[in-house]
């Protein structure tokens, strides 16, 4: 062996190193000749080492059985070494300069070891090998840019495939890998700009599957690739690690999608649909990616950890931006995304969580576009997003929630529009949603702030939906709806609104057990739709001497519309059940005084008469709810009509045969009391205008006893 080592990448080598490959087989037999030496490791196979030699011709071990350990050191080779059909006890290259590496259909008994080499201008070709030990490629640089560097369909490798801070310009196309161990590419550079990096369909990898940063290094190295990453169907029985990787498109103009479909990913750099992890998917800590990264119908075992990555769609090609495409996806654990940096679309249609998710403190944006695509969301947990900042669209279409769902401290800007009619969509949609136990959008210190629409129309929340201090709305025009809550349903309901919603309040149809409100409420820009919104009770009761809150309540009412009757009916309903009858009568009071407004307003000449007829009914029978003023206009008639018939009388008997004492106070008893005869009323002639005032008592009788009777009537019955 020569003492002087070789310059592998010398244009031209000295001639003490040339040696003829086929001289390397050929000593093994001979090895008095000196140019190599072979020697054996204890309880290994014997070893045939090579350093520092030009190897000239073709090393060609095609279909041989060869029950050595082939070992190069810096050892430059002028043609790629054939060991096609062969069958090693190893093989080991450590600072060498290969043109290739011919082993398909290789069997080798130990490792393979490609340490620190170069390879250039053609592939390492391992389709079909099969390795009982471990392939390592560590720090070794493939060469072959628009072609591929690794080439290895079905290759099984019964330990690891270990490449850290490999270098390959070119696909490592791995389709149908087999891998005992871990595959490990920390710190690697994956380039190829024009197609695919690494190819992993259908691979099985039974331990993690490692593309993230190298830590323990002096200086960090984080895992590089520029083209796409191709990974569907594989299965991990570990984790699979991107933590701290840079991740590049394809450079080249993307094509446009087959069949224009609309869930084509055009700028994708990790593409693992249907790939199954039994262990937790860790695409954090630094990771960053500016294009789409993609797991439809994926199957997480673990966790899929996003926290502190950052995925950057704002520049290239592309008009589908999304950042995030894990459609139909199911984890059985958590979904961590906190801290989350996204410019670009989170698309989460039909995922599954059987944890939590957490998006606390994350900042996405899409604006003018859907910016988190959740529909038909399931959380088996906690749905966190704390001091989330969005701009664009939220849509959580039919998610099913099943514990709580924060959004303290959001903010919620720039909504998406709809494609038919131009007009912005709802900021934050969850039609059909449901939440198991609490929905918090506000607190009393850090409120979700949403400069647009919330839909929460035809949702449930089995507990607390929290609003207090919520901002809603973006323009003061009556045609956009700031919250549309119709058909929603709570046990309790808090919407003490930090300020006037910026459009319409819907509430039609609404239900819940018991309800906080403020003026903020009514103060709706585009007015509040209480038709048929139903609750049981106030969080704070009305005291029965609070006449204030009441007039406070009704002049709310009176601001939020055009008048309509039922919130006045479910107001008085819930006063009545809670034993406060007087405030109930006084709402059901101002209900007809503003009916009759109504009314008048759609007449457009005579208008006057129901307004007129409002106030006989007010002042002389209060609506039939005040049965007291009834009793005082009884009162009155009865002492005007003894004055006047005792000015007027004694009356003329109608029968002369007749010999009655002349009472006017029993007579006015007679006419005012319909039912009661005390034996005056007919039996006295009256005429002029004693006849006039005896038909107004007569009349005036009926009308108010009928009245105090209802009254007295509705006591007894509440009183029984």
């Amino acid at each position: 062996m020569a003492d002087r080592e070789l310059d592998v990448f010398a244009q031209s080598p000295p001639d003490w190193a040339v040696l003829p490959a086929a001289e390397v087989i050929k000593g093994v037999v001979e090895p008095e000749t000196g140019m190599r030496t072979w020697r054996r490791r204890p309880n290994n196979p014997p070893v045939v080492r090579v350093a520092d030699r030009y190897l000239t011709g073709v090393l060609d071990l095609r279909a041989i059985e060869f029950p050595y350990v082939l070992e190069f050191v810096r050892c430059r080779f002028e043609n790629a070494p054939d060991l096609r059909q062969s069958k090693l006890a190893g093989a080991e290259f450590h600072g060498c300069h290969l043109p290739g590496l011919e082993a398909r259909n290789l069997r080798c008994d130990n490792d393979i070891v490609i340490l620190e080499t170069t390879v250039d201008g053609a592939p390492i070709n391992l389709t079909d090998a099969a390795i009982e030990g471990s392939l390592t490629l560590e720090h070794s640089t493939l060469n072959n840019p628009g072609g591929r560097a690794l080439y290895g369909n079905r290759l099984t490798i019964s330990g690891a495939l270990l490449a850290s801070g490999l270098t390959a310009r070119g696909e490592l196309r791995l389709p149908s890998l087999r891998v005992g161990g871990n595959l490990t590419l920390r710190g690697a550079d994956l380039v190829n700009p024009n197609g695919l990096t690494i190819t992993l369909n259908a691979a099985n990898v039974d331990g993690n599957l490692i593309c993230g940063q190298i830590f323990d290094a002096p200086e960090p190295k984080p895992f590089t690739s520029t083209g796409l990453m191709f990974f569907s169907n594989a299965q991990v029985s570990g984790a699979f690690v991107l933590r701290g990787a840079m991740l590049r498109p394809k450079t080249e103009d993307a094509d446009p999608p087959p069949n224009d479909d609309p869930y084509y990913d055009i700028r994708a750099t990790v593409v693992a649909d249907r790939v199954q992890v039994r262990g937790n998917v860790l695409f954090d800590l630094g990771l960053h990616s500016t294009g789409t990264i993609r797991m439809v119908n994926g199957r997480i075992g673990g966790s899929l950890r996003l926290a502190g990555a950052e995925f950057d769609m704002s520049e290239g090609p592309g008009t589908r931006l999304r950042a995030l495409n894990i459609d139909g996806a199911s984890i059985d654990g958590d979904l961590n995304a906190r801290q989350l940096t996204a410019h670009g679309q989170l698309r989460m249609v039909g995922v599954t969580v059987h944890g939590h998710a957490n998006f606390d403190l994350a900042n996405v944006d899409n604006p003018g576009d859907d910016v988190l695509e959740a529909r038909h969301l399931v959380v088996r947990g906690n749905l966190e997003c704390q001091a989330l900042r969005v701009r664009g669209t939220v849509s959580l279409q039919g998610a099913d929630i099943a514990v709580k769902f924060d959004l303290r401290g959001a903010h919620i800007s720039e909504p998406g529009h709809h494609s038919r009619d131009g007009r912005p969509k709802p900021l934050l949609d969850m039609r059909a949603a449901r939440v198991g136990r609490d929905l918090i959008l506000g607190s009393s210190l850090d409120p979700c702030v949403i400069e647009g629409g919330l839909r929460i129309d035809r949702c449930t929340v089995g507990g607390t939906a929290n609003l207090a201090g919520v901002t809603v709305g973006a323009e003061c025009t009556e045609d956009r709806i700031a919250l549309d809550a119709t058909a929603f349903t709570a046990q309790q309901l808090l919407l003490t609104l930090g300020a006037p919603a910026r459009g319409a309040v819907r509430l039609r149809h609404a239900r819940c057990t018991s309800l906080e409100d403020n003026e903020h409420l009514f103060d709706a820009h585009g007015g509040v739709d209480l038709e048929d919104f139903r609750f049981e009770a106030f969080t704070d009761p009305v005291h029965v001497v609070d006449d204030e809150a009441i007039e406070q309540r009704l002049e709310w009412l009176a601001r939020s519309g055009e008048y309509r009757p039922g919130p006045y009916d479910q107001l008085a309903s819930v006063l009545r059940a809670s034993g406060n009858d007087e405030h109930a009568a006084t709402v059901l009071f101002t209900k007809q005084r503003r009916r009759y407004v109504a009314l008048a307003s759609g007449y457009q000449r005579l208008n006057f008469l129901p307004l007129i007829w409002s106030w006989l009914q007010r002042v002389l029978l209060g609506y039939g709810y005040r049965p007291m003023r009834a009793l005082a206009w009884l009162i009155g008639l009865f002492a005007a009509g003894c004055l006047w018939f005792s000015l007027a009388g004694p009356l003329h008997e109608v029968n002369s045969d007749d010999h009655l004492s002349w009472n006017p106070v029993l007579y006015t008893l007679d006419l005012l009391v319909p039912i009661v005869d005390f034996g005056n009323k007919g039996r006295w002639y009256v005429d002029g205008p004693s006849q006039a005032f005896a038909e107004i008592l007569t009349a005036s009788g009926w009308i108010l006893a009928t009245t105090v009777a209802a009254a007295l009537t509705r006591m007894l019955r509440r009183s029984n």
